[in-house]
């Protein structure tokens, strides 16, 4: 059997044509009853990406505890349902066998981590802001005024302290971080929000 040019081009037309309509008609219900396979019995959550300060929205199906499913969420203002490069790879940061998932203590002197309990460290944690703001506590300043005059104000404060927000923080963490600082008696307060 000899296939003239002309033949084989309407027969490679024809083929191509068969599997867009096959890919446009069957190929959908395909690919939804398989992702309803995979996130069966599963919780949604809404949640937001942790990389930048953009506040991407994500929507994730978790079973049993264990992140099946990680996605952009179509319905976000922000995002829109896409997620660039980091927010894609979040999934890891969930799974990784590098996370930390206990507090970890490394003693002065020491050369290796510990795990203890969180309610050590954050007893740690407080008596360690607690000493530092008490020992570089600063009730009064003498300020010069008009006329040269030197005046004492009360100024409590201490700027032994500082914060550092982070790219993940939402806007209503970074507020109550200003205030959580103002309360300790620092304005020493900055925040990262870069790419």
């Amino acid at each position: 059997m000899t296939l003239s040019r002309r033949s084989w081009l309407k027969w490679t037309a024809g083929a191509s044509a068969g599997l867009a309509v096959g890919e446009l008609v069957l190929m959908p219900e395909a690919r939804a009853a398989t992702k309803q396979l995979k996130i069966a019995g599963a919780k949604e959550f809404t949640t937001a990406c942790n990389f930048c300060s953009c506040g991407c929205g994500m929507v994730c199906h978790v079973r049993d505890g264990k992140l099946l499913n990680l996605e952009g969420d179509p319905d976000h203002v922000i995002n829109e349902g896409a997620l660039c490069s980091k927010g894609a790879a979040m999934r890891e940061t969930h799974e990784s066998s590098q996370r930390a998932k206990v507090p970890l203590y490394r003693a002065p002197g020491s050369d290796r981590w510990v795990k203890i309990g969180w309610d050590e460290a954050f007893d740690k944690i407080a008596k360690k802001i607690k000493a530092t703001r008490d020992a570089n506590w600063i009730a009064t300043e003498r300020i010069a005024g008009k006329g040269g005059v030197e005046a004492e104000w009360k100024v409590n404060r201490t700027d032994a302290l500082g914060f550092l927000g982070g790219a993940q923080n939402t806007n209503e963490e970074c507020y109550l971080f200003s205030k959580m600082a103002r309360l300790f008696g620092t304005a020493y307060i900055e925040h990262q929000a870069r790419l």
